[in-house]
C-alpha cells in the first residue's frame, strides 16, 4: 500500500502544514485497528512517504494499538452506564435492522441486556469465551435517527488474527469510529483534520465524548473536501483491482497516483506541498486538473534540474568538413536558472546524431528546423547546413549529411543568426538509455464516469507508457536514482530504480508543454 496524492496526501500536507502555521504539533498516528489489513511493511511505507514529504514527526509516533487497554476500559464505562450493549446478532441481521434514512431501523433483541450482564459477556469477549462474528459491542443510541451512523453501531467485534504490534494478546478490536476520537483526547489532540466523507461521523465522534464525560481538553472534529484528480480514480479498491490485474506494475509504478508512484516519476516534495497550497481547503467537493500538479513540478524543476541533451529517436548526422579525428569539449550551461552552478562539457565529433522530427526533406513554410540546403545552429556548437541525406532501400533516411562553418561557434562573438537550434549528441560518446515515457493512466478526465454495463478500466490509456531507446550526452553516467534533468527541448526526466551501470533507465516526469499556465493565460 501506499499514501495516494489524493485525500490522505493532502491530509497530510494540511496537518503538518497547520501545525507549523500557528506553532503546535503534529502527530503521526496509525490505525492499526485491523490486523487483517496492516502490517510492518504498509507503516515503514507511510513512514518513507511522510518523511520525503519533509515532514518530521520528532518522537511522536502513535498507534491504536497503543489504546488497547484504555479503550477496553472506556467501552466498559459506557456499558456501566447503560450505553452500550452486547449483541448477539450476526453483521447480516444487524445490516437487515438498520433501515433507511427515512426508515427506523429495529432495535436488537439483546439491547436491554442488564449492565451487569454486558460487563460479563464483554469480559468473556476479550477472553476468547466465543468465536468470531458470535457477538459484538454496540453503542447504545438511537435506532430511529436520520443519521445512519448513530444507529447502535459495533465499536468492538471478536475478530483472531495476529496483529503486527500486540501479537495474540487480544482476539476483540475496537472499530475505527471508536477509537478515533478516544485516541485524539487520550493523545491531547485539539484539531482532528479529516475529509468530507467524515462529516456525517461528526456527531457519533462527539456522542462518545459526550457520554464519557470528556469536557476538558476535549478534541474536535474538522473536515475538508477531498481531493480528486481528472484522468485517474482515486479509489483505492478501484486502483488495487489495477495492481493486482497487472495494468500497472505495483503501487509505486509511475502512472499511480501515489506517492511513491510519483517519486518514482520524478516529482519533488516541493512540487506536491506546492500541488497542495494551491488547491487550497475546501468544504465543497470539487475536481481538479491533472494539468496543475503537472504544472507545479515543472515550475521546480525548471528551476533545479540541471540541463542535458537526449535524442529519443535518433537519426544520423554526419558533417562532412568537420576532421575525423578531431574532439572538442564544448561548455554548456548546466541550469541557466542557476548561473552559480557553472557549465557542462559536452562532446562534439564529426559523427552526431539529432532527433528524427527535427529534419524534413520537403518542409512547409514555417519549419525553422533543418531541411536541403537549410541552416540551422547546433546548440553550444556551431551552424551547419544540410547538403544530402542517404537513404536505405525502403526510403527511409539513414545519414543526413551537413557542412559547418568554423567561424559561428557559440561564445565566440559570431554574427550569424539563423532561426533554428536542435540539441544533439556525439555518436562517439553518447550513452544508450532506455527511456520510459509515461502519460496520463486514462484517456478521458473522469474514468468513474462509465455507461451502464461498462467499466472504468474500458478507459484505460493504452499509450501511458511507451518504452523506447534512447542517447543521452554522457554527463548523466554518474548520475543516481532519484536524479532529475531537463533534456533539452524535450521534457523532464528522472533516473529509475531500476538503472544500473549497465543499463541507463530514465522514466519521463512530465513534458515540456505547459497547458495549465497556458490555460490560466500565463
Amino acid at each position: 500500500m501506499a499514501i495516494f496524492i489524493s485525500d490522505t496526501q493532502k491530509s497530510i500536507c494540511l496537518n503538518f502544514g497547520l501545525a507549523e502555521k500557528y506553532n503546535g504539533k503534529c502527530n503521526l498516528r496509525f490505525d492499526d485497528t485491523n490486523p487483517t489489513k496492516e502490517n510492518i511493511e504498509y507503516v515503514n511505507s507511510i513512514r518513507a512517504d511522510v518523511k520525503w514529504l519533509g515532514f518530521d514527526w520528532e518522537d511522536r509516533e502513535f498507534y491504536a494499538s497503543d489504546y488497547f487497554e484504555k479503550l477496553y476500559e472506556l467501552a466498559a464505562y459506557l456499558i456501566k452506564k447503560g450505553k452500550a450493549f452486547v449483541c448477539d446478532m450476526t453483521v447480516e441481521e444487524m445490516a437487515a435492522g438498520r433501515g433507511t434514512p427515512t426508515i427506523p431501523g429495529k432495535e436488537s433483541p439483546w439491547r436491554n441486556r442488564s449492565p451487569e450482564e454486558n460487563l460479563d459477556l464483554f469480559a468473556r469477549m476479550r477472553k476468547g469465551e466465543f468465536t468470531d462474528g458470535t457477538k459484538v459491542l454496540r453503542a447504545k443510541i438511537d435506532m430511529s435517527s436520520p443519521n445512519m451512523h448513530m444507529r447502535d453501531p459495533v465499536m468492538y467485534r471478536i475478530m483472531r488474527a495476529n496483529h503486527h504490534r500486540t501479537g495474540d494478546k487480544w482476539c476483540i478490536y475496537p472499530m475505527y469510529d471508536w477509537a478515533h476520537g478516544q485516541s485524539d483526547y487520550l493523545e491531547n489532540i485539539t484539531h482532528s483534520v479529516c475529509t468530507l466523507e467524515f462529516e456525517v461521523h461528526r456527531p457519533l465522534y462527539d456522542w462518545f465524548l459526550d457520554n464519557l464525560d470528556i469536557q476538558e481538553n476535549r478534541p474536535r472534529q474538522f473536515e475538508f473536501a477531498r481531493l480528486n484528480l481528472n484522468y485517474t480514480v482515486m479509489s483505492k479498491r478501484k486502483l488495487l483491482e489495477l495492481v493486482e490485474g497487472g495494468y500497472v506494475n505495483g503501487w509505486d509504478d509511475p502512472r499511480m497516483p501515489t506517492v511513491s508512484g510519483l517519486r518514482r516519476r520524478g516529482y519533488t516534495p516541493a512540487s506536491i506541498r506546492t500541488f497542495s497550497e494551491k488547491v487550497g481547503v475546501a468544504k465543497r467537493e470539487n475536481v481538479i486538473d491533472m494539468a496543475l500538479l503537472e504544472y507545479c513540478i515543472r515550475e521546480d524543476l525548471n528551476k533545479n534540474a540541471p540541463r542535458v541533451m537526449g535524442v529519443l529517436d535518433p537519426v544520423k548526422l554526419v558533417i562532412d568538413n568537420y576532421p575525423d579525428d578531431r574532439v572538442e569539449e564544448l561548455e554548456a550551461t548546466r541550469n541557466p536558472e542557476k548561473p552559480e552552478e557553472g557549465h557542462r562539457i559536452v562532446p562534439f565529433s564529426k559523427n552526431l546524431y539529432i532527433e528524427r522530427k527535427d529534419f524534413m526533406e520537403d518542409p512547409p513554410k514555417k519549419f525553422f528546423r533543418l531541411s536541403p540546403g537549410k541552416e540551422v545552429r547546433l546548440k553550444y556548437a556551431y551552424i551547419i547546413r544540410c547538403e544530402r541525406v542517404e537513404k536505405d532501400e525502403a526510403g527511409n533516411i539513414t545519414e543526413i549529411h551537413c557542412t559547418y562553418d568554423p567561424q559561428t561557434k557559440s561564445g565566440e562573438g559570431s554574427t550569424k543568426k539563423v532561426k533554428g537550434t536542435l540539441h544533439w549528441v556525439s555518436a562517439d560518446h553518447c550513452l544508450n538509455a532506455e527511456l520510459r515515457l509515461y502519460d496520463r493512466l486514462f484517456e478521458v478526465p473522469d474514468p468513474d464516469d462509465v455507461a451502464e454495463g461498462g467499466n472504468f478500466k474500458d478507459s484505460l490509456n493504452p499509450g501511458s507508457l511507451q518504452v523506447i531507446n534512447g542517447l543521452i550526452e554522457p554527463s548523466v553516467k554518474d548520475g543516481v536514482a532519484g536524479q532529475r534533468y531537463q533534456f533539452e527541448r524535450t521534457g523532464y526526466f528522472c533516473i529509475d530504480a531500476d538503472s544500473s551501470p549497465e543499463k541507463l533507465v530514465f522514466n519521463r516526469t512530465v513534458t515540456l508543454r505547459d497547458s495549465w499556465a497556458k490555460m490560466q493565460g500565463k
